[in-house]
């Protein structure tokens, strides 16, 4: 089966096509048609506000030429050439591009955290090896794709789009160059087209911007995002979509954007995350505060605590002063009567777990090998957005603020963690089977990640607002069944998390795209 064959099945089937139309196994002789048209072209995207921009025009693009001049009339011509008779790969390539550049590229992200969430091994001697971004193939690999790293992935990924998105709308609908099958009739066009201007590309915009965040974030893989980058561009091709020219002009712009994007990750406190030798007084801080049992890996050998400083990271919706009093208060003491609660719920769980705590408890674990829960948020917000028939900038506004919440929440959680420092129940005994988080308990990521990307999605969609909070609060009850979290961990978390969501949602309703 060719790597596309299955999407290309499910693309036929969601607009309704039979046989007659399109051909999975021969070159078509027929327009294909996949993808979909939105149901609003947001014409008013470019004055969006935007993240790093701090205007559309912050980036520049040439001026298209005219559409009767010599130049565009040779795209033109080259254009019917490249799209009059694709190949079975080809009309793959354009089913699975077809169907959204930020759909698409979020999806390669996930793809990609997913095989890089793999802790580094212990040596003999008993340590445990630093991926190194210098070398990012050697053992252990760079990056390790662990939840606080891949929402920073995401966010940056997101806002990389939509901020090259917003940008390019501007330019769009200053030039107003329609696509090149409403000025030629005769171009062969293989997906929907719509009154969107084609200049500069959309699809080129995300493929360059998501092609540069990615490959910082996953440098090992750029031969992959190579032939990625480039199958997506020749897509546009094969489908009729573009000429070269707005796909130049669209990479240029999603180039410009994505480095002013990745300048401020370099500059986001994420390179000192890692700082081990804070550990110490992390916990001496937390007893003075009254801790009497600090947490303590539970591995063998000790593994050092995962990024025990990604609390300082630099937020998007927020400051660090608003930071610290979206900070839960303490947990209970250990010689509490709360606690003693919240150990007897893990004790009775512990003795008699049902199938269904058992079946919550595993869906929800997003250990090693997957894409972590922000990865589980970003899935669900694409569904959404694609279910919506979003344009291209209004989901890459709908990735932008959900990755956005859930980055903030994570690290508004590792700053709780770091702040108290607390014991995890298996210090008290308690054994798990979904993994063994390498951090303090409280308060759960789960749980604040959950609660933020939920709210955020509830206000975008809000018929589904029911449904988003009944998905975090399984998600935060899992990791009850699944003693890893002491109640109170989840509780508190989820409260956070709802907080920390709604600076992102008044970030939204003041946006301008009026949603």
């Amino acid at each position: 089966m060719k790597k596309y064959s299955h999407l290309l099945t499910l693309s036929c089937v969601l607009v309704g096509l039979s046989a007659a139309v399109i051909s999975c196994d021969k070159s078509i002789s027929e327009p294909l048609r996949v993808g979909y048209t939105p149901v609003s072209v947001d014409e008013k995207a470019g004055t969006w506000k935007t993240y790093v921009l701090t205007a559309p025009t912050d980036v520049t693009v040439a001026t298209p030429t005219s559409v009767t001049s010599a130049e565009y009339l040779a795209e033109v011509a080259d254009l019917k050439t490249k799209s009059a008779s694709l190949t079975t790969e080809q009309q793959e390539a354009v089913a699975y591009w077809g169907t959204g550049a930020a759909y698409r590229w979020n999806e390669i992200a996930r793809e990609l955290a997913a095989r890089y969430n793999v802790p580094p091994a212990s040596t003999p001697d008993g340590k445990y090896p630093v991926p190194d971004a210098a070398n990012p193939l050697a053992d252990p690999r760079f990056p390790f794709a662990n939840p606080p790293y891949t929402a920073r992935v995401f966010a940056y990924l997101s806002v990389a789009q939509y901020d090259a998105l917003v940008s390019a709308w501007n330019y769009k609908y200053t030039f107003k160059r329609a696509a090149p099958s409403k000025v030629d009739a005769t171009i062969r066009v293989a997906l929907p087209t719509s009154t969107i201007p084609a200049y500069p590309s959309e699809d080129a915009v995300v493929a360059a911007a998501s092609y540069t965040v990615l490959k910082a974030m996953f440098p090992g893989e750029v031969p992959f995002l190579d032939a990625k980058l480039a199958e997506h561009r020749n897509s546009r091709l094969w489908a009729g979509m573009n000429v070269m020219s707005d796909l130049n002009a669209g990479g240029d712009v999603g180039s410009q954007v994505a480095a002013k994007v990745m300048a401020r990750a370099r500059a986001d406190g994420m390179s000192a995350a890692n700082n081990q030798t804070l550990t110490a007084g992390m916990i001496a801080d937390a007893k003075a505060r009254g801790l009497r049992e600090a947490w303590v890996s539970q591995e063998t050998p000790a593994r050092p605590p995962m990024l025990p400083n990604y609390g300082a990271v630099l937020t998007w919706n927020f400051d660090a002063a608003t930071k610290v009093k979206l900070r839960p208060g303490p947990p209970p003491a250990l010689d509490s009567p709360e606690f003693t609660a919240a150990m007897d719920e893990l004790k009775t769980i512990n003795k008699g777990q049902t199938r269904e705590q058992a079946r919550i408890a595993n869906y929800w674990a997003d250990g090693a090998g997957t894409y972590t829960p922000p990865g589980h948020w970003i899935r669900a917000a694409a569904n959404a957005a694609n279910d919506a028939k979003f344009s291209e900038v209004r989901m890459a506004r709908t990735f932008a603020l959900v990755a956005t919440a859930v980055m903030d929440a994570g690290i508004c959680c590792w700053d709780t963690k770091s702040y108290y420092y607390f014991p995890r129940p298996q210090q008290f005994g308690m054994k798990t089977s979904v993994g063994l988080p390498n951090f303090p308990s409280y308060t759960s990521g789960h749980s604040t990640f959950s609660a933020a990307a939920a709210v955020v999605l509830a206000s975008i969609f809000p018929d589904q607002a029911d449904d988003f909070w009944k998905k975090a609060q399984e998600a935060s009850d899992s990791r009850v069944y699944g003693l890893i979290h002491y109640r109170f961990d989840c509780s508190a978390g989820l409260a956070a998390g709802k907080n920390i969501g709604a600076y992102a949602i008044a970030r939204g309703k003041a946006d301008g795209s009026g949603l």
